[in-house]
């Protein structure tokens, strides 16, 4: 077996076996087991990409930061516990993202509503065109397990962004840390991965966002 199979089966079983322990409610915002699978790298709602959309006006919001509105975002990892993860990257989370004048945030998750889809963050500015958000998926119940009722508390999760606004204000991009734990606040598995944002304007159809 070839160098590049070898480093390719460890990281497979590596994946594998992250899945196996990590609790499945620490998806509850941008860790969907089923996106990290090796049997399900290709996405289900599809890879990011950009679209047109109108040109934003920063003086529109009242706090003067361009950065607020609605966003479609894609997170695509790149490594799991430092370990690179081979090409096609997965994409573990497909999300509509809203960032306040207040400087918090909320995203809602592409995952069934019943697991818990929904989570909260705040951000900073940090330069001219760059900002810093701090997202926390907060503790939840294992609902998958547990069909007909509340499941076993699961962990919670910290996802770290460094984001760069376009010119036009129509897109961002950048990088982020997604860091999951268990109930005791002990680290089960990390993502480091890209990120890729398009604003939502009272023009965008549906179709865009597959």
């Amino acid at each position: 077996m070839s160098t590049r199979n070898c480093r390719l089966v460890t990281v497979v079983g590596a994946l594998t076996l992250a899945m196996m322990i990590v609790p499945s409610a620490v998806a509850q915002c941008g860790l969907n087991r089923n996106y990290v699978k090796p049997a399900a790298w290709h996405p289900q709602f599809g890879s990011g990409h950009f679209m047109h959309a109108a040109l934003f006006d920063a003086d529109d919001d009242s706090d003067g930061s361009p950065i607020v509105g609605m966003w479609h975002v894609v997170f695509t990892a790149h490594a799991m516990n430092g370990e690179a993860i081979p090409k096609p990257y997965p994409v573990i989370d497909n999300a509509m993202v809203v960032w306040h004048s207040d400087k918090t945030e909320i995203m809602e998750s592409a995952r069934p509503p019943q697991d818990g889809n929904f989570c909260l963050g705040v951000w900073e500015k940090t330069g001219e065109r760059s900002f810093y958000v701090n997202h926390l998926p907060w503790l939840g119940n294992d609902t998958a397990n547990a069909p007909s009722g509340i499941g076993n508390p699961t962990g919670g999760a910290q996802i770290t962004e460094h984001v760069t606004l376009s010119e036009d204000g129509n897109h961002y991009w950048g990088t982020f840390t997604l860091t999951a734990f268990g109930t005791t606040g002990k680290r089960e598995v990390s993502f480091t991965g890209l990120l890729s944002g398009t604003r939502i304007t009272t023009s965008t159809p549906f179709s865009s966002l597959l």
